[in-house]
């Protein structure tokens, strides 16, 4: 008989063994980007510096978060928290090369224990193992600590605290539309109504989906754990590194393969919605979709890392974005399941990061035209006809289908767009985007020449020049000596450094020397760079974005400065959290991460900055 049928109903009281207990109960931290990221190509969650899961959506990515808090500090936040009692100091780190993150609390006292989060993936059965579970495992390292044990899902973006129904050895928690069953080998009486207790010997929490274990509760978790570290070791064992900044880049590939939602292929931007791109401005926006603008530099990543299959995983929803688009219209951002429409709408309920509201779910950016989705649709998917280790290489019959896509960057080539950075009141025709208009036909006469179609190599090349002529014209501004944001325009844009990524000019012309130290004079605090100059809706913006330094760091190495660029990666590498993640903005001033977290474009740009400036294998070997 299931566990379940046994449950009786349970109202959960919050009370705790006294008022002398409570007060020695160190309160939560405050929110920040020091977090951890534990995931399994199905869910992840995010686990602040003292333990506590924070974030975690399900049943996807972009679904509702059950644990909340980081958006929501008040007592209907949701969180999972285990607290020591009398906390002196707490030590967070990887196991390495793994996604299995381990927290180690202490008290006043010298008592110790160790917290263990992952969640379950390996090889089964013939198939990846991915399950919707969190594993929590618990265990004394020094004297007998006591613990504060508190599970507090939440449902419908924080408004319903859970219905709670107790069995044997586990805990559901109902939701109107999701119940969640956490099995544990802890006293349930403990966790139930938040009593402290001594920790005199190992205990685990599953949590997950409402179905028996299928074995004992310990031998389950233990499993789990063993099976999950060996398969990212192995995982990263296969990774081709630089020989510099081997652990960075280790981080980092775990990171984006965590954002790979593995069912449909799509890697999202990142983890969280509504962190704000500096402290009370109002740029908070919900990141858990995948953007195209991020597809080029996503596979140059994950080739120069010979992750083949999750370079694979993505190409094939990049195909079937192309396949479904209508009238060659294809958007800046889809659902991690090929969903068109995200309609974004304000929680008011939620006070936000910090109470640096509003929070926002969905993205009004799918309604917009940013013409540079198709250079980075035919960017990222020439791959496919180039790469001999793929298991499904593309030949002319997937060629005839991109070819469409050229088709469109042909037809609103000049004509105004919102952007890469998604303007909202504003449309010009962006150098950018003009850029990877370009892009589209250059890369679509390259393959044409793979695949010894010698009429479209030519009918491609012929647009290709055409556009770059245009643009080299066009954008030049004689007043800024640069490349400016926009046709016609003399505004300066980080953007413009895109030309050197996709080889549309040698680094070495003067027009972009020139535009390179105009962009730093301008654009650069310090080490960081800001995306552009000229204030939008929010006025200008405060703080660098990250993705805009690993591009002048890649620009700098293009012209022969690599040891400034050098100097800039290393002040990045300095700009992670304390687990080695970035979020998109680093404020000039303070250092602060800020906006979305972790952010797949940051993660990426570190590990093509470092493949770029490490000194090759046989410098040492």
């Amino acid at each position: 008989m299931s566990e379940s049928g046994t449950g009786v109903a349970y109202d959960r009281v919050a009370a705790d063994a006294g008022v002398g207990a409570e007060q020695r109960l160190s309160p939560h931290c405050e929110p920040s980007l020091s977090l951890g990221m534990i995931g399994n190509c199905a869910f992840s969650a995010l686990v602040d510096q003292r333990g506590r899961i924070v974030w975690s959506c399900l049943p996807r990515f972009d679904g509702d978060p059950v644990f909340n808090a980081l958006l929501d500090s008040s007592e209907n936040g949701g969180h999972f928290s285990i607290e020591i009692e009398d906390f002196e100091h707490a030590r967070q780190w990887y196991e390495p090369n793994t996604a299995v993150l381990r927290t180690q609390l202490t008290d006043r006292h010298g008592n110790s224990l160790e917290v263990t989060d992952f969640a379950p993936r390996f090889f089964r059965h013939g198939r990846y193992f991915r399950p919707l579970t969190l594993v929590r495992r618990v265990r004394p390292l020094k004297g007998a600590p006591r613990i504060r044990v508190t599970v507090a899902p939440r449902f419908g973006w924080g408004r319903n605290a859970a219905r709670v129904a107790r069995g044997s050895s586990h805990v559901r928690y109902i939701g109107d539309d999701m119940t969640l069953r956490m099995t544990t080998n802890a006293p349930l009486t403990y966790v139930l109504e938040r009593t402290p207790f001594l920790l005199l010997r190992p205990v685990d929490f599953i949590l997950g989906p409402d179905e028996t274990l299928m074995g004992g509760i310990e031998e389950t978790a233990r499993d789990f754990e063993q099976e999950t570290v060996s398969y990212w070791k192995l995982w990263t064992r296969r990774l081709a590194v630089p020989r510099e900044w081997q652990d960075a880049v280790i981080r980092a590939a775990i990171t984006l393969k965590m954002s790979l939602y593995e069912e449909t292929g799509a890697i999202v931007a990142a983890m969280t919605t509504s962190i704000p791109e500096a402290p009370h401005s109002g740029r908070n926006w919900d990141y858990r979709f995948c953007w195209l603008r991020d597809a080029f530099f996503v596979i140059r990543a994950l080739n120069s890392l010979s992750e083949v299959g999750t370079m694979e995983d993505y190409l094939r929803w990049m195909s079937n974005v192309v396949m479904q688009s209508q009238d060659g219209h294809i958007q800046p951002l889809y659902g991690i399941g090929l969903e068109r429409h995200l309609p974004e709408h304000v929680l008011d309920h939620i006070g936000g990061y910090r109470g640096m509201g509003p929070v926002r779910v969905g993205n009004q950016a799918q309604e917009h035209f940013q013409h540079d989705v198709y250079g980075n649709v035919v960017l990222g998917a020439a791959q496919a006809f180039h790469d001999h280790r793929l298991l499904h290489r593309a030949g002319p019959a997937e060629y005839r289908v991109l070819e469409q896509v050229g088709e469109q960057a042909v037809r609103v080539f000049g004509t105004p767009d919102a952007g890469m950075w998604e303007l909202r009141t504003r449309a010009r025709v962006h150098t950018s985007s003009m850029l990877m208009c370009w892009a589209a036909c250059d890369r679509l006469a390259k393959i044409g020449e793979t695949l010894q179609l010698q009429s479209r190599a030519a009918y491609w090349h012929q647009h290709a020049q055409a556009m770059r002529e245009r643009i080299l014209r066009e954008s030049w501004s004689e007043e800024r000596q640069a490349f400016a944001e926009s046709f016609g325009g003399r505004e300066l844009d980080a953007s413009v450094l895109l030309m050197a990524e996709v080889n549309f000019i040698d680094p070495r012309d003067r027009r972009f020397v020139s535009t390179l130290e105009r962009l730093e004079q301008v654009l650069c605090d310090g080490p960081y760079m800001r995306r552009y100059e000229a204030p939008d809706d929010f006025g200008k913006p405060e703080t660098a974005f990250n993705i805009c330094t690993f591009w002048r760091i890649d620009a700098l190495a293009r012209i022969g400065r690599k040891e400034q660029a050098r100097e800039i990666f290393e002040a990045m590498l300095a700009a992670r959290n304390p687990l080695g993640l970035l979020s998109e903005d680093t404020h000039p001033v303070t250092g602060e991460m800020w906006g979305n977290f972790p952010q797949t474009y940051s993660m990426v740009g570190l590990i093509n900055g470092a493949m770029r400036l490490s000194s090759p294998w046989d410098a040492v070997i």
